[in-house]
C-alpha cells in the first residue's frame, strides 16, 4: 500500500522517549527559567525506589547517555536487526537507527529536549508537567516485576498497564546501571504482544559530560480545525511538523499522554496521492483514514499511532472545522470508544 505524503512524514526513532517528562528527584533546578538539563545530575542519584521513579530515570537516560547498540525488532512484518547510536554534541542530540536486513532504511533525528506545551506570551514553558505522577494517574498502573539479565546486563522489569482500554500497555526491561531500556514490549488493549524491541549488545554507554538544551519556545499555530475528542490525558505537543516534502495545504499535529503518541493529518482530497478511507496497518501502528466535508471542501483526515483502532477512528470522525476561529487544541467529551 502506498502511504503518500502524510504517512512518509510519520517516522521516528525506535527507542526515543515520546514525551520528555521531568524527574523530580534529579539534582536540577525545576524553575520555569531553566533552559538546560545537566546530565551529571543522573550520576548523583541512587537507584529509584518506585516504578514511577524508574520510568522517569529511563526517560532522562534516553537523552543523556551516549552509546552504540545492536537490536532486534519483532513485529507483524517479521524480525529485523537494527544498529542504533545516540550522541550529544554541544547540547544537541543525534540519534540514528539503521536497519541491517531487508529494505535499507535509516532514521535520523537531531534536536534538543522537547517542551510540554506551546508558548503563550511570557508564560514559562517547562520541559515537562509540574507533576508527572498526577499526569499518569488514572491512565496507567505502574509496577516493578523483578530482575532479569539481558544483553549481559542486569535489568529491572517495569510493567505499565492501561486503566481505560483506550491505550496500549508496555513492559520495559531497564538497565539498572543506566536506566536505558534494553527491551520493550508493546501490548494491545487485550494484552496481546504487538511488537518487541530488544537490544542484544550495548557498547559502553557513557553519561554525557555537560548540559542538553531545551527546545526553543514555539507559538501555538492557529489551525482552522481541531480534534473534538481525544482520550483522557492526551495533550498537544509543540513540535515542528511541517516538512519541505509537504505542501502548505497539509496540516499535521501531534498529541501524547506521556507514553502513547497520536499524529493527526488534515489535507484536501485532490489528485491521486490519497489513501483509501478505512483502517490501515503500519507495523505496530494503525492509520484511520476518513474523507470528510470540512470547511466547504472534501478533506482527508488521518489519525495515526500505536493505539487501539477504535480510538483512532473516533478521533478522525470527530475532527471539527472552525472557520475564522482560533484553534484551541482542547478536546471535547471523553469516554469509551463505541
Amino acid at each position: 500500500m502506498g502511504l503518500g505524503r502524510p504517512a512518509r512524514a510519520f517516522v521516528g526513532m525506535l527507542v526515543a522517549a515520546v514525551l520528555p517528562l521531568s524527574v523530580a528527584a534529579v539534582a536540577q533546578s525545576q524553575s520555569a527559567a531553566a533552559e538546560r538539563f545537566d546530565c551529571q545530575g543522573l550520576a548523583e542519584q541512587g537507584p529509584p525506589e518506585s516504578a514511577l521513579g524508574w520510568l522517569e530515570r529511563s526517560l532522562w537516560a534516553n537523552h543523556c547517555y551516549e552509546f552504540r547498540a545492536r537490536a532486534v525488532r519483532i513485529g507483524v512484518d517479521g524480525v529485523r536487526s537494527v544498529a542504533l547510536s545516540h550522541d550529544v554534541m554541544e547540547g544537541v542530540e543525534r540519534e540514528v537507527a539503521k536497519f541491517l536486513d531487508g529494505s535499507p532504511v535509516v532514521f535520523e533525528r537531531r534536536g534538543r529536549i522537547g517542551r510540554l506545551s506551546w508558548a503563550e506570551g511570557d508564560a514559562p514553558v517547562p520541559a515537562s508537567p509540574a507533576g508527572i505522577a498526577e499526569h499518569l494517574d488514572g491512565l496507567y498502573r505502574l509496577q516493578l516485576s523483578g530482575e532479569a539479565r539481558l544483553a549481559n546486563r542486569t535489568t529491572i522489569r517495569l510493567d505499565i498497564e492501561s486503566l481505560d482500554g483506550l491505550r496500549y500497555g508496555h513492559r520495559f526491561w531497564l538497565d539498572t546501571a543506566t536506566g536505558l531500556p534494553l527491551k520493550q514490549v508493546l501490548l494491545d488493549e487485550r494484552g496481546r504482544v504487538v511488537e518487541t524491541f530488544q537490544i542484544t549488545e550495548l557498547h559502553q554507554p557513557q553519561l554525557y559530560q555537560g548540559e542538553i538544551g531545551l527546545d526553543r519556545r514555539r507559538p501555538r499555530p492557529h489551525d482552522p480545525w481541531r480534534p473534538a475528542w481525544l482520550p483522557t490525558g492526551f495533550i498537544p505537543l509543540p513540535v515542528e511538523t511541517h516538512s519541505a516534502r509537504q505542501g502548505d495545504d497539509i496540516t499535521h499535529r501531534v498529541y501524547s499522554d506521556g507514553l502513547a503518541t497520536l499524529s493527526l493529518f488534515v489535507e484536501p482530497v485532490e489528485g491521486a496521492d490519497q489513501l483509501i478511507p478505512g483502517l490501515h496497518r503500519l507495523g505496530a501502528s494503525h492509520a484511520a483514514v476518513r474523507h470528510r466535508e470540512l470547511g466547504g471542501q472534501l478533506r482527508q483526515v488521518m489519525a495515526m499511532g500505536e493505539l487501539p483502532p477504535g480510538v483512532l477512528l473516533r478521533v478522525a470522525d470527530t475532527v471539527e472545522w472552525q472557520d475564522g476561529r482560533k484553534s484551541s487544541d482542547g478536546a471535547g467529551s471523553e469516554g469509551e470508544v463505541p
